[in-house]
C-alpha cells in the first residue's frame, strides 16, 4: 500500500514495487505526494522503470560495484573494506541510495566520531575523516558512473573534521634503549627496523627478501603508490643477516614467526612499552623516531622527506624545528669558552644592558 507519512522533520514516500519496499524522503508534505502520485502513476502505466535509476539502486549495489573496481589498491585490503563494512551496517544494504541524504551522512559521521577504538580509546578525527573520505569517494564514483545525479556530499559544508597534526611524539636514545631491551622475540627486530628505516608498519610486515638488493631496500607498494628506496645501514645489515640464518629462507617473507608471516604487532608492542614504562607512544611513532634523530643528527629535510616518501615538502616541515633546536645546543657547547677571558679583561665592556630597556645580544 503507498502511503506520505511524516518521519522526523521529513516526509517520506512508502510503497511496493515487485516485492521490493521502497521509500524516500522529502523536505515537504506537498513534494512527497506529488513524487508518491507520480510514481503510482508511472507503476500502473507500466513506465516505473523510466524513472531516475538512482530511485531503483539499492547502496549496497554501489558498494558492491566499488569494492568490484578498487580491490586491487593497496589501500583496500588495509582500509576501505573495513570502512565499507561500517557504511553497510550503518547505511543497509537494501537501502536505495537515492534515500541517503546529507542530513544521514552528518549522523554518520558523528556517531563515528562517538564510537571508541577498541572499545575504550577515543577516536582520533583523523581516523573519522579517512572513513568519511571513502565513502565521499564513493559516492563520486556513483554520480560518475551514472547511478546518482547528485551527490549527497555536495549539499552541506565540508563534513572534514579539523584534524590537530601537532603531535610529534618521538623516543630519545635513552628511551630507545629501554623499549628495545624489552623488545622480546619478533618484535625486536621489527622495532630494529622502523627505527632504521622510517618505514611503515605495512611495508614493514610485508617485506620480502627479495626487496633487499644491493644493500637497499626497495619499496613498490608504499601508501602514497610512489615507489622508494631506502639504504641499509650496518646496524639493520647485522639484523638482517642474522634473520636470514636463522629462517633459511623458508619464507619470501623478512619478519615471520613459527613460520608464518606477522601480520599484527599490537599485542606484543604495547606489552614492550608498557614494561620500558613508555606512555603517550603508537608504533607509527618509530617512525617520527627515524626522521627526528636523523636531523638532530645531522640530516637534512630533503634526506627525511626521500626516505620517508612524503610526496611535498610540506609534510616534512613538521622536524624543521628540530634542526634549529639540535643548531642551538651544538653552539651551547661553546659556552663559557670565552668567559674567563672576559673576566680577566680590565676594560669595561663595550655593549651595557640597563634596567628596562628593551633588547638583548
Amino acid at each position: 500500500m503507498a502511503r506520505v507519512k511524516k518521519r522526523g522533520s521529513t516526509w517520506q514516500i512508502d510503497y511496493t514495487f515487485k516485492g521490493k519496499r521502497i521509500r524516500k524522503s522529502f523536505k515537504t508534505k506537498k513534494e512527497a505526494t506529488a513524487e508518491l502520485a507520480k510514481r503510482v502513476s508511472l507503476i500502473a502505466e507500466g513506465r516505473y522503470l523510466d524513472i531516475k535509476k538512482e530511485c531503483k539502486t539499492q547502496f549496497g549495489e554501489l558498494l558492491g560495484k566499488y569494492s568490484e573496481q578498487y580491490r586491487e589498491q593497496p589501500s583496500y585490503h588495509a582500509a576501505k573494506r573495513f570502512a565499507i563494512k561500517k557504511f553497510k551496517k550503518y547505511f543497509g544494504a537494501e537501502t536505495l541510495i537515492s534515500n541517503i541524504r546529507y542530513y544521514d551522512l552528518e549522523r554518520f559521521r558523528n556517531q563515528l566520531r562517538e564510537t571508541p577504538v577498541h572499545g575504550k580509546k577515543p577516536r582520533a578525527d583523523a581516523s573519522v575523516n579517512r572513513d568519511m573520505a571513502v565513502l565521499h569517494h564513493i559516492f563520486t564514483k556513483g554520480k560518475e558512473w551514472e547511478f546518482i545525479e547528485e551527490n549527497p556530499f555536495d549539499k552541506g559544508k565540508t563534513l572534514r573534521l579539523k584534524e590537530n597534526n601537532q603531535r610529534l611524539r618521538f623516543l630519545t636514545e635513552d628511551e630507545i634503549e629501554a623499549l628495545l631491551a624489552e623488545c622480546k622475540g619478533f618484535i625486536r627486530d621489527i622495532a630494529e627496523c622502523a627505527l632504521n628505516t622510517g618505514m611503515r608498519r605495512g611495508e614493514i610486515l610485508s617485506l620480502q627478501w627479495n626487496q633487499i638488493r644491493n644493500g637497499q631496500i626497495y619499496l613498490t607498494k608504499t601508501k602514497t603508490e610512489t615507489p622508494r628506496q631506502i639504504p641499509i645501514n650496518d646496524t639493520l645489515s647485522v639484523m638482517l643477516n642474522r634473520r636470514k640464518r636463522r629462517q633459511q629462507l623458508r619464507s619470501p617473507y623478512v619478519f615471520t614467526h613459527k613460520g608464518r608471516n606477522i601480520r599484527s604487532v599490537r599485542t606484543a608492542f604495547g606489552s614492550a612499552l608498557r614494561r620500558a614504562g613508555i606512555e603517550d607512544f603508537r608504533f607509527h611513532d618509530l617512525r617520527h623516531t627515524f626522521a627526528s634523530q636523523l636531523i638532530m643528527k645531522g640530516g637534512t629535510l630533503k634526506d627525511v622527506q626521500e626516505l620517508l616518501g612524503h610526496k611535498t615538502m610540506q609534510m616534512t616541515m613538521r622536524y624543521a624545528h628540530l634542526s634549529q633546536e639540535h643548531k642551538r645546543n651544538a653552539v651551547n657547547l661553546l659556552n663559557g669558552l670565552t668567559g674567563k677571558g672576559m673576566s680577566q679583561n680590565r676594560h669595561k665592556p663595550v655593549f651595557t644592558v640597563k634596567s628596562g630597556t628593551h633588547g638583548s645580544v
